[in-house]
């Protein structure tokens, strides 16, 4: 990322955004640890991160959230700057998926992430047969999620363990290209009268499908 974007961003997630969350300033004494930063300690902080990484630097909140990543990744096709990415980076962390694989443009609309990138590995493809090319050294099948005439539903498919989850733009879908080399595409059931639903919304939904399924989820 440039310096200029970095400049034009928010430095905490609220900076802009109205209503002020997270916490003020760290009473002293100040707890030690190199994962604590001592800007965030003394002027609080308002960033966009659970109670667990509160006034930790951004790189000690990566370094943990990689040794718990799951293991599916999130591939979005971006051919005319879809602002839904930022959507999709923003659930991509939340459900901790392994990397976010921007195909095609590499430029893409950070505000719908709400600054999340910053703790989400991202990976750039130039065009989808970078990206299955990437995929198949891994052993990882890509797997499309489009309502297209012979995919397999959703509901009814179990999602493989080590998967690319690959979706295509707000409006035209998964091109031709990427249609040829995914494994299988799968659909997202709709019972009204809409021909799609918002490409974040799918990719939340297909995202808690695997979540679903092979998470570890706490008992509260």
């Amino acid at each position: 990322m440039s310096t200029t974007q970095e400049q034009s961003e928010p430095v905490q997630y609220d900076e802009g955004f109205g209503t002020e969350i997270g916490v003020g300033p760290h009473p002293e004494p100040w707890p030690e640890g190199e994962r604590y930063d001592p800007e965030l300690l003394a002027g609080g902080d308002r960033r966009n991160v659970v109670d667990r990484y509160r006034y930790w630097t951004r790189e000690a909140v990566v370094a943990d959230l990689d040794t718990r990543r799951h293991d599916f990744h999130v591939a979005v096709e971006n051919w005319g700057h879809d602002f839904n990415i930022g959507s999709v980076v923003r659930t991509a962390n939340a459900f901790l998926a392994k990397e976010v694989h921007i195909v095609g443009r590499r430029r893409w609309n950070r505000r719908g992430a709400m600054v999340t990138d910053r703790y989400q590995h991202v990976r750039h493809h130039p065009d989808t047969e970078s990206l299955t090319s990437w995929a198949a050294a891994e052993g990882i099948p890509v797997i499309g999620i489009d309502n297209l005439p012979g995919a397999v539903p959703l509901e009814r498919t179990v999602l493989p363990r080590r998967c690319v989850l690959l979706f295509g733009q707000e409006g035209p879908g998964l091109t031709e290209e990427a249609r040829a080399h995914v494994e299988m595409v799968c659909s997202i059931a709709q019972f009204g009268s809409t021909r799609s639903i918002n490409a974040g919304a799918a990719a939340a939904i297909a995202m808690h499908a695997w979540v679903q399924r092979y998470a570890e989820i706490e008992t509260p």
